[in-house]
């Protein structure tokens, strides 16, 4: 278990390590090809050192590798785009820890998203006012301008939802989220409009676990499970904290968080079923 950037950076030479096998090519005939010393491709490899997005394309172009979308994944995971410049959220580097800019950087570039959540809405599905709300509690006293940037980082990463392709999110609500009176009755009321809205979306599935299910595996604490369309090896579950974010890498990690997804989604609410459960919750809010 490692945080975000020691991730990213093993997954990226994970996966560089992978691609130079598949060209058949030695560490030491890589290094040649590109004008480097082999201990160079070893850190790369290894994690053990960071990589400049201009040099993961000239490995890329070494290996051959012609997958637009697999490049673009592994530049975005090196820092920035092919050409040098940074993501949206790099405008925001002064405000953003590095866990959450590693964090925006996955999202920005998953396919899929499954996520649990207990206690708020997830940040993908909220309104600016409900945003609004969460952002002040969880920043407790930051003066009024650093929370409006917080919340403007916010709505940006909502642009996945409406990308080409768009991201595939899976959402698990406990029901406490859903009754959890956030910023008062008109506020709470809206988001759950636009939840019921987004609900409907054909790259959305939300489903809410109603109090009577008890006691179940999710109840530990929420969790996000990120998958990529052109490797698995690079899928990552990321738990979040008050002050930072665990990443989790290893199958074993993968495969028990992906169950239990499955099986938050076997006890809680169909889709069709949430819909209905959401009407009601705003017809009290």
């Amino acid at each position: 278990m490692q945080y975000g950037p020691a991730v990213r950076r093993r997954k990226l030479g994970a996966e560089l390590r992978a691609l130079r096998a598949r060209a058949g090519l030695k560490s030491g005939e890589a290094a040649r090809l590109v004008g480097w010393h082999q201990s160079k491709v070893s850190r790369i490899e290894t994690g053990r050192s960071g990589v400049k997005p201009a040099d993961v394309e000239r490995l890329l172009d070494a290996y051959e590798v012609r997958d637009a979308e697999l490049r673009e994944l592994l530049v975005v995971l090196a820092g920035s785009d092919d050409n040098g410049r940074h993501h949206w959220w790099h405008a925001y580097r002064g405000l953003l820890s590095s866990a959450y800019s590693d964090f925006i950087s996955l999202e920005s570039q998953a396919s899929v998203m499954r996520t649990l959540e207990n206690s708020v809405v997830p940040g993908l599905l909220q309104t600016p006012e409900y945003a609004r709300e969460v952002t002040r509690a969880a920043m407790g006293g930051a003066p009024d301008g650093e929370v409006d940037a917080l919340v403007e980082v916010r709505l940006a990463r909502q642009d996945v939802l409406r990308s080409n392709p768009p991201l595939q999110l899976s959402a698990v609500l406990d029901e406490a989220a859903l009754r959890r009176t956030v910023g008062g009755p008109e506020v709470m009321a809206r988001q759950l409009d636009h939840l019921r809205e987004a609900a409907q979306l054909p790259h959305v599935r939300i489903q809410v676990l109603p109090f009577g299910v008890g006691a179940h595996v999710g109840a530990t604490g929420p969790f996000v499970i990120f998958s990529f369309p052109s490797t698995s090896d690079l899928d990552v579950v990321v738990l979040d904290h008050l002050t930072s974010s665990l990443y989790l890498e290893r199958k074993e990690d993968l495969q028990a968080y992906s169950e239990a997804f499955d099986s938050l989604q076997v006890h809680a609410l169909s889709p069709e079923e949430t819909l209905d459960f959401i009407a009601g919750a705003a017809h009290g809010a």
